[in-house]
Parts: structure tokens; C-alpha cells; sequence
């Protein structure tokens, strides 16, 4: 294998002096076409274009002598490090490391950024990143060809968010621009760049601040649901807090997850949701329910799309859910949920027929189905005596052929 490995994070300022002494007794240097173009690089050394990094990991083990690895920013996050590390190449490396991307950008911009969240957007990982987005009020994006700005803005339909776009830090072509969401597919944007994405309403202000990057727990309430007083003007008809524990339980919201609540009544489930940090479409026929839902996001500092209209005609144009609570309609919603093939749906009966005739469908649309007969009675602790009895037949589907 090669006898040294140096991996040299770059962004743009002249580099340190154990940098220059790697590269200067480099036999072998890896990079972008702009790192094999520093002059730094000594004129004997083989030069490999990177591309893929498994790839120009197989030529540096099998190189004898010393090996450098150039990439912008800082190498360890969400870089090269992790695939040369890989125990199959048998690397031993040595970084030296500089100003992330993302911390760059997020200077430029003048912001702080222990409260974001960063992700990165690849085709196949650009709707899950819309979706951190979508719950999010700050999320920077590391982007990729096909997964830029303007295919951001185009998923973030009927979301309002304001773009940072800072294009080749580091370079003398850097440019940074502010944009809203819907002009960002107006533009071409070159590659490399970052995107921080702004906007929506601001959550309640943890009391006791910087120990923890990301969104504080402090600031939400302790437990996974909240009792109906909660919620304003209480839970609606054929929901509570059981029940809604129960589908919770069953869907697993997480990041990165787009959750349909169709029937959102209180908003509860859609809050709650949404608490999880999944990205979350309500949806209700009911004026006053879309006012509900609103008022318990506000409350509790969360970010929701509100969408009026009756199911299942209203689903037709909604983005691809990965898990969808059907909280009324029917077998007709939960045929056209179906449909759209998420990875799990849960609907609730109050009989057995009714709960059949759901099972039913779902198993037609190639659903693994479970049901369960969720009872649950509230007593008065003063005195040891029933307030009120639900009973209620809960069914979740599942896919077979896709992952939890």
C-alpha cells in the first residue's frame, strides 16, 4: 500500500505549511480538476481525477510511496475520510484539515449555525432533503448535480423559504445570493455549491442555550403525546390520546419523512408528528379543523403545510408521502392513499365490518395488514369511576418490499 496517506482539506486560503510539505513529497495526488491545478502540486506526481473515491482508493493502496488526497472544506464531514477509512482498503491516513463548506457559508451569510440541520442531496436522497426543509427552519444543503437549488425550489412547491446560495467558496468565481424558493429554477447555478434554506415560523426559545447543535429538546414538552387540554379546544370526534399514541407508535415519523394526516380534526396527530422532526401535509375538509391544526403548530412552535380540501380528490397533486395517517374518508382514501404506495398507512374503524372492508383493500394493494381493538376508559381518580369508554379497531399497513 501506499507508505503514507495525507488527506488535505482545502478551501481556498493558502495552505499550512504540514499541507505544503505533504504535497511537496507527494508521488501521488488526488483531486478535483481545480486541486490538481494548485501549484503545489509537484509536476512529477501521478495525478488522479477523483471521481469516485472507492475507486482512487483501490490505485492509492496499490501505489508505493507517498499519496495526497485533496478536497474542499473539511474532508471528515460528510467527505472523503469516511470511504478511505473503509477497513476493505487497509489506509492508514493523517488529515489536515480546514473551514468546512457549510461553515463557510453560514459565515458568509453572517448566521449562526449551531441551530441548523445539514443534509446532503444526491438524486436519490434530493426528496428527503426537501422534506428536512419543509420541518426546518434553517437547514443548510450540500448539494450535487441534479440535486441543486433549482430542483430544491421546485419540491419546495406552496413552501415559502428564502435561499442562500453560495456558489465555489473559496475560489475566485465565489458568489453568494439571496433568493426566494420559487425563483431559485429561474437560474442556473454552478457546481460546487451550498444552500441554506430559511423560513417558516420560529419555535419557542430553549431557556438554557448552546450545548446542543440542532433543535434543544428543552423547548418541547416532555413525552411523545400531549393530553387533549393541550390542544386548545380539545381533541375531535373518534380521536384520543390512546388511539393517537397507537398510530404514532405505529408510523415511526421521523426526519427526512413527508407524513400525510388526512383528517387532520385538532391537529394532535399532525403536531405531534411534526414533533418528530418529519415534515408533515394536514389535510381537512373542515375550515375550522385547518384553523385547529394551524393554532396547535403555532403553540407549539412546529412547522406544518395546511391543505383544505376533501379527500381523496385533494391527494391527486400532493407530493409522495412515506407513512400517512388516514383520519377519515373511508375505504375510498384509503384506496387512492394506497395508491400512491407509502411505506406504512394506519386507519381506524369504530366496527369490525368497517375494519374489514379496510383490511381488505389494503391486503389487495399488497399491504402486509395487522389490526388491533384498542379500548381505552378515563376514570375519575377522585372518587375510582369511569368517565368515558372508546373502543376502536386500529389497522396499519405495511410494504413488504420496502424498508420500516
Amino acid at each position: 500500500m501506499a507508505d503514507r496517506v495525507t488527506v488535505i482539506g482545502w478551501d481556498g486560503s493558502p495552505l499550512t505549511a504540514a499541507a505544503r510539505a505533504a504535497l511537496g513529497a507527494a508521488t501521488l495526488v488526488a483531486g478535483a480538476a481545480h486541486h490538481l491545478a494548485l501549484p503545489e502540486v509537484p509536476p512529477a506526481a501521478e495525478r488522479i481525477r477523483l471521481g469516485s473515491v472507492a475507486l482512487a482508493a483501490r490505485r492509492i493502496a496499490a501505489h508505493r510511496g507517498s499519496a495526497v488526497v485533496l478536497a474542499d472544506g473539511d474532508p471528515g464531514f460528510f467527505g472523503v475520510v469516511r470511504t478511505l477509512r473503509s477497513p476493505e482498503f487497509g489506509l492508514e491516513i493523517e488529515v489536515v484539515p480546514a473551514v468546512s463548506s457549510v461553515a463557510a457559508a453560514f459565515a458568509r451569510a453572517g448566521m449562526p449555525w449551531d441551530d441548523a440541520q445539514v443534509v446532503v442531496a444526491h438524486r436519490r436522497t434530493l426528496r428527503r432533503a426537501v422534506n428536512v426543509c419543509r420541518a426546518h427552519t434553517k437547514v443548510a444543503v450540500l448539494t450535487s448535480p441534479g440535486a441543486g437549488p433549482a430542483e430544491l425550489g421546485l419540491l419546495l412547491d406552496g413552501v415559502h423559504r428564502t435561499f442562500v446560495i453560495c456558489e465555489e467558496l473559496g475560489t475566485e468565481r465565489e458568489q453568494v445570493t439571496v433568493v426566494t424558493s420559487d425563483k431559485a429554477a429561474d437560474h442556473t447555478w454552478r457546481d460546487p455549491n451550498i444552500v441554506i434554506v430559511i423560513g417558516g415560523r420560529s419555535g419557542p426559545a430553549a431557556e438554557d442555550t448552546g450545548w446542543l447543535a440542532g433543535r434543544d429538546p428543552a423547548v418541547d414538552p416532555r413525552g411523545w403525546t400531549q393530553p387533549a387540554e393541550a390542544y386548545g379546544g380539545g381533541l375531535g370526534e373518534g380521536e384520543s390520546d390512546l388511539l393517537r399514541a397507537a398510530q404514532l407508535a405505529r408510523l415511526g415519523p421521523r426526519t427526512g419523512d413527508l407524513v400525510w394526516d388526512i383528517g387532520c380534526g385538532s391537529g394532535a396527530f399532525a403536531t405531534e408528528a411534526a414533533r418528530a422532526g418529519a415534515a408533515v401535509l394536514a389535510v381537512d375538509r373542515d375550515i375550522d379543523a385547518c384553523a385547529r391544526t394551524d393554532a396547535a403548530a403555532r403553540r407549539f412552535g412546529v412547522q406544518l403545510q395546511i391543505v383544505r380540501g376533501t379527500a381523496p380528490h385533494v391527494l391527486e397533486d400532493l407530493p409522495e408521502p412515506d407513512v400517512v395517517r388516514v383520519g377519515g374518508g373511508g375505504a375510498a382514501v384509503v384506496s387512492a392513499v394506497a395508491d400512491r404506495r407509502p411505506r406504512r398507512i394506519v386507519a381506524d374503524a369504530a366496527t369490525r365490518d368497517a375494519a374489514e372492508r379496510l383490511g381488505r383493500d389494503l391486503t389487495e394493494h399488497g399491504y402486509d395488514v395487522e389490526c388491533a381493538l384498542i379500548q381505552s376508559v378515563e376514570l375519575d381518580t377522585r372518587a375510582w369511576t369511569e368517565k368515558e369508554r372508546s373502543v376502536t379497531f386500529l389497522l396499519c399497513g405495511v410494504l413488504p418490499d420496502r424498508s420500516p
